[in-house]
């Protein structure tokens, strides 16, 4: 059976729908032929795509700064560790995609991605690591069902859109309080903890320790006066970015797409005594005590993903832990913050600097109209996903963990060069 220009030709016998070129590929797997063909050869160690009209090329010259908030930027070296793993992990005849949760070859992933992530966080033994779906919004409603009475108290700091959501979604399932909200300075600033007016019975203090929308960072967090009440952190688009006390929260949660990997896992962090009180009409699929007393492996958790991100946690350790990781996080940010400040007006940031994120920064241009411009011409400078949220417009680059201080440093030259010929 010929290939056609628009099919795999797998062996000589099977037939599946093209691919078109634009995935990054390893250089040692490709070559040429005629146009738009793949040819897919099986070996004993190795496999040869060729592709013909492939208008992408191979290595870190030719990818993207990608400032995109969610899902973000990989680190590299992770992306080629995952693609040399793709197609068959250590051996196992098999990749990560095609596994059984239950076998001992994904056993032996998960388990090890839970081991560096207690690592590097410094996780207590008496708090739990969850690896779910459904995003940090599901853990808007599981919260409150795992942890409350439909009668309870609890309260809410909201410093952005993110915890806004979180606050209107706990109104279905208890009574929630915003005790601070910064909406009416457009989500600029975080509260001053002593004039907090907590509700002396509040089973739980909720933030998100950075707002990726608005750029709004908590430094330090604040303490639950209730002393049965416990805080609880969204942190997804900070998570690893910095070290942590995790003894402080009763549960963090995060998305990983932000800084540990692809879309499609959540992880939580919860201390064991609050696992198994969720109300009787709590769905399985949000009762913690379930995924907890099953390891993660409850039903089919995202294997790929939960992979990904062993591989970033990995990684992290690799660079020496996280207050190593924030060092260069906070190198970044300087220089990129700097920038906008010494730009005379003509960049502006309107976060308050003492809560500035390190993670997400959103900033306007004193010439609105120019804002198209800059966007479009930075894409074509291969500096993409600098356009800020729909909600409040102007930039924003997002400079997690994965972004290089060369694209830093490259999108400051630009900014620079830009008002040079735009002031």
């Amino acid at each position: 059976m010929a290939a056609s220009t628009n099919s795999f030709l797998i062996g000589n016998q099977t037939q599946i729908p093209s691919l078109k070129p634009k995935s990054i590929i390893s250089q040692s797997f490709i070559h040429f032929t005629k146009p738009n063909t793949i040819n897919l050869t099986t070996r004993t160690k190795s496999v040869s795509i060729r592709c013909a009209s492939a208008s992408t090329t191979v290595g870190s010259e030719q990818r993207v700064f990608n400032f995109a908030a969610g899902p973000a930027a990989l680190p590299e070296n992770v992306l080629l560790k995952a693609q040399s793993d793709l197609y068959n992990w250590r051996g196992s005849g098999m990749s990560v995609m095609e596994m059984s949760h239950r076998g001992k070859e994904f056993l032996s992933i998960i388990q090890k991605a839970e081991s560096d992530l207690r690592q590097l966080l410094e996780i207590p033994s008496e708090y739990s690591v969850l690896f779910l779906q459904g995003g940090a919004t599901t853990q808007f409603a599981a919260l409150p069902l795992n942890l409350c009475k439909s009668d309870d108290s609890v309260d809410y700091i909201v410093t952005g859109s993110w915890g806004d959501k979180a606050f209107k979604e706990a109104k279905k399932y208890c009574n929630p309080k915003v005790i601070w909200s910064g909406k009416s300075e457009k989500y600029t600033k975080v509260a001053s903890f002593d004039g907090l007016e907590q509700s002396s019975h509040a089973k739980y203090l909720h933030i998100c320790a950075n707002e990726t929308i608005h750029g709004v960072e908590f430094k330090d967090y604040p303490v639950v006066k209730n002393p049965d009440g416990i805080l609880i952190a969204d942190m997804s688009s900070n998570f690893c970015s910095k070290p942590v006390d995790v003894s402080k929260f009763g549960v963090i949660y995060a998305g990983a797409q932000k800084n540990v990997g692809p879309s499609g896992v959540t992880i939580v962090i919860i201390r064991k005594d609050l696992i198994g009180n969720a109300r009787d009409i709590t769905p399985v699929m949000l009762d913690y005590k379930i995924h907890d007393e099953n390891s993660s492996l409850y039903n089919t958790p995202p294997c790929f993903g939960i992979y990904m991100c062993g591989l970033v946690f990995d990684d992290l350790l690799e660079q020496g832990g996280l207050k190593e990781v924030e060092k260069k996080n906070q190198r970044k940010a300087e220089l990129l913050y700097n920038a906008i400040d010494e730009s005379k007006g003509f960049f502006r940031c309107p976060v308050e600097k003492s809560v500035r994120s390190l993670m997400n920064v959103p900033f306007t241009l004193e010439k609105s109209e120019l804002e198209a411009e800059f966007i479009k011409e930075a894409a074509k400078e291969k500096m993409v996903q600098l356009k800020g949220h729909r909600s409040v417009g102007g930039m924003r680059a997002s400079i997690y963990n994965a972004m290089p201080l060369a694209g830093v440093e490259k999108l400051v030259a630009f900014m620079k060069d830009f008002q040079a010929r735009h002031a």
